[in-house]
């Protein structure tokens, strides 16, 4: 398996061995120990699946408290995949990292707790799926809004297709502090 650093600590692009041949391919998606030896070792508590049609964008998502970890996977398709840092107090809060993900690259991104995420769909349909390190909830749930202008994400879409939800999204600068995830050096 092969791990690329991003601009963001923490944050990283993962290349996972595929043995492939005339009949197809395989390949391991989570392996505790082997992640672990790349600096991944949270425990998952859930997956998630998304399926969606081009031009829709989900995002960006955090939760706090309650902040979740992803390992994101494109099964089908292909989305543009972004991590915010907005840990309160972070060198580099409000910077971005981004990465194409597609079944046909067949590489993953890892999204660590305290980081917004958020995906837009690039092909006709794409089917997501992530690993998280805490439970969904509700309550504890915040969104960024997509083009905030603070963040200047350089999405490959102009108008995306939005929730109600992603519709309404803050811009980071609006969230008091005490409602993004800390920072802590270490």
């Amino acid at each position: 398996m092969n791990v690329l650093e991003t601009t963001l600590p923490g944050v990283v692009i993962i290349e996972p061995k595929v043995f492939g041949d005339e009949r197809g391919f395989f390949m391991e998606t989570w392996n505790k120990q082997r992640y672990s030896e790349v600096g991944i070792s949270e425990n998952f508590v859930q997956d998630n699946l998304s399926f969606s049609r081009r031009g829709v964008l989900r995002g960006l998502h955090f939760q706090n408290p309650n902040a979740q970890g992803k390992l994101v996977t494109v099964l089908q398709g292909e989305v543009y995949d972004v991590a915010v840092d907005i840990r309160s107090g972070s060198p580099n809060f409000g910077q971005w990292a981004a990465v194409n993900l597609s079944s046909e690259n067949k590489r993953q991104f890892y999204v660590p707790a305290g980081f917004a995420h958020g995906f837009c769909v690039t092909s006709e349909t794409a089917m997501f799926s992530y690993k998280c390190t805490d439970l969904y909830n509700a309550e504890a749930e915040g969104c960024i809004s997509w083009n905030d202008p603070d963040l200047a994400i350089d999405w490959p879409i102009q108008n995306p297709e939005l929730s109600a939800k992603d519709d309404e999204g803050l811009q980071l600068k609006d969230f008091p502090v005490d409602r993004l995830p800390q920072y802590h050096h270490g």
